[in-house]
């Protein structure tokens, strides 16, 4: 087990409470209920049944200082930093891009501008696949939900007059994160930055895109060695960088609860560690550059418990399963983005209070680095207006609210300490199913984790359809006076011939000899199992190699995924 539980399970509340409890059960509630309530029962998002009252006896096995201790310590349920929003508050870091790197260029200004610390960068299909532009299998999709980036003179443009020592950016990649990394890298060198002085954050959790999002390329035991190998380069040359951003998100947007968010999260994360580990980085070399990204939903309280139960979770893991001694290499510090999913394009004006629900409750939960999904989103990639509106409910909640002025508010909560106990052992007792199975690769190849959370998904989605999961204005209140919707998507014909005509004057003057000798020793040092891999990655971008050819040189060696029927 993750967290051992006190053995003495008797409760630790006065008899005269417990007796007086059982009096008002029998004498008011009982009745209460009888008259009936407004559900014949009551559970939160993920199904965990909720009683009507919680009281000290339902905590008669927590331990306040082994399960919660204090801020700024292990285990950390009550947050990562000593005295959290009072010192700073969380970073404000919307994801965005769009188009060519030019466009995306001028959105991250703009939002610089108004009062974004931090950047994060959303690629489109072709880059997340590892294919230029003019790929026939990029047709109609560049530059369409997220930057295209083919070469590292678009990493350069993407980054006009953004310093890359002074202003942190997060990427969004996976499959290819090894490539964009080398991008960003060679970029940097050539704004004077040394490797040691560039600041940013890589999502690279390739084996989340098998359980969720199908951005995969290579099979996942290949994938699961590009994404160590560029652990521990950066553990070795990169010190400001951190090398992988391990994903919640994009597993509670395919549908999974949050106990299943949070286990397989962990598992996915284990296989990194123990994968950098073997090539030969001490653990608290690089585990405390280990940063993650979850989803926010809208059970408030659940999500709050959510993060408690991770960051005491992640601290267990890697004391007594990698022994690391660090207390940094304890922490679990984390981004987050309110639930895309539950964003609706009916009433979409709805979405602005479903965003600042999600986030205030990201908030007291305590993380580091928070983005808002769009009010617009359901509808079209989100516009300058919307951006806005998301930063500026942000710096309500850190201006107004008062939240920030004290550590772990909702601590002590009868109910948020229980929920974080119980989400706690659920979500174990699934990661120790996952590691009876064979860890996270075995359960991705198998089809497993994908199963349970496709299972999960349509349950959600026949709650909807049947108004037993109320989404209001989709099955619920949905009179309006709006007509159709006033923001549609439509592609940007010219995005996809500018960026085209720009890919082939970049190869036209290039040195296709320099290139074809980079490739090829991309392609020995693939083909050796012991060969690092980012040293000759850095080269081929330094040649001038395209995203898409240094990927298919690596697809020549490891082969395309195909994945396993779930039924």
């Amino acid at each position: 087990m993750l967290t051992e539980r006190a053995a003495d399970t008797r409760s630790r509340t006065d008899p005269d409470f417990t007796e007086a409890l059982r009096e008002w059960e029998e004498q008011r509630l009982k009745p209460a209920q009888q008259r009936g309530e407004r559900l014949e029962s009551f559970e939160t998002a993920s199904g965990i049944p909720v009683k009507a009252l919680y009281t000290p006896e339902d905590l008669a096995a927590h331990d306040a200082l082994h399960d919660e201790g204090f801020p700024g310590e292990p285990p950390y349920t009550r947050g990562v930093q000593t005295t959290m929003y009072r010192g700073r508050p969380w970073s404000i870091r919307q994801y965005a891009g769009y188009g060519t790197a030019r466009d995306a260029n001028a959105r991250f200004r703009y939002l610089l501008d108004h009062g974004q610390p931090g950047l994060s960068v959303a690629f489109d299909l072709p880059t997340q696949m590892g294919l230029d532009s003019d790929d026939p299998r990029s047709a109609g999709e560049v530059g369409q939900v997220g930057v295209a980036i083919d070469s590292v003179h678009d990493m350069e443009e993407l980054f006009e007059a953004i310093p890359l020592d002074r202003v942190s950016t997060s990427m969004t990649i996976n499959a290819p994160a090894p490539v964009l990394v080398a991008m960003y890298v060679v970029a940097a060198e050539r704004q004077g930055v040394a490797h040691a002085d560039v600041m940013g954050t890589v999502q690279n959790d390739v084996l989340k895109e098998y359980i969720a999002r199908g951005t995969f390329i290579y099979p996942p035991r290949p994938s699961l060695r590009l994404a160590a190998d560029l652990i521990a380069w950066c553990a070795r040359n990169a010190g400001r960088f951190n090398p992988i951003s391990l994903s919640g998100y994009h597993i509670r947007e395919a549908g999974s609860t949050a106990p299943q968010e949070m286990a397989f999260a962990l598992a996915n994360a284990c296989a990194y560690v123990q994968a950098a580990i073997d090539l030969g980085v001490g653990v608290d070399d690089f585990a405390p550059k280990l940063s993650w990204i979850f989803n926010t939903h809208m059970d408030f309280f659940e999500e709050i418990a959510k993060y408690r139960a991770l960051r005491r979770m992640w601290a267990s893991l890697m004391r007594d399963r990698f022994e690391a001694k660090d207390p940094r290499s304890l922490m679990l510090r984390t981004h987050t983005q309110t639930g895309g999913s539950t964003l609706t394009a009916q009433q979409p004006e709805n979405n602005i209070v479903r965003a600042a629900i999600e986030a205030l409750a990201a908030v007291l939960g305590g993380v580091q680095s928070l983005a808002l999904s769009c009010y617009d989103e359901a509808l079209s990639i989100p516009t300058e207006k919307a951006q806005r509106i998301a930063v500026r409910t942000q710096q309500i909640i850190a201006d107004e609210t008062g939240v920030t002025a004290t550590v772990d508010p909702l601590a002590g909560s009868y109910y948020v300490e229980w929920l974080t106990d119980e989400l706690e052992r659920r979500a174990v007792e699934l990661f120790e199913e996952a590691e009876r199975r064979g860890g996270a690769v075995a359960c991705i190849e198998t089809g497993w984790m994908q199963q349970l959370i496709q299972d999960e998904a349509y349950r959600t989605e026949q709650a909807i359809a049947h108004g037993d999961k109320v989404i209001v204005g989709v099955n619920k209140h949905t009179g309006t006076e709006e007509g159709d919707p006033p923001i549609l998507f439509h592609p940007d014909q010219r995005v996809m011939s500018e960026q085209m005509e720009r890919l082939a004057a970049h190869r036209s003057k290039r040195d296709q000899a320099a290139v074809d000798r980079a490739t090829a020793a991309l392609r020995d040092a693939a083909a050796s199992a012991s060969s690092p891999l980012m040293p000759a990655i850095l080269d081929a971008v330094r040649a001038e190699a395209t995203l898409g050819e240094i990927c298919g040189t690596l697809r020549e060696v490891f082969g395309e995924y195909r994945p396993p029927t779930t039924i």
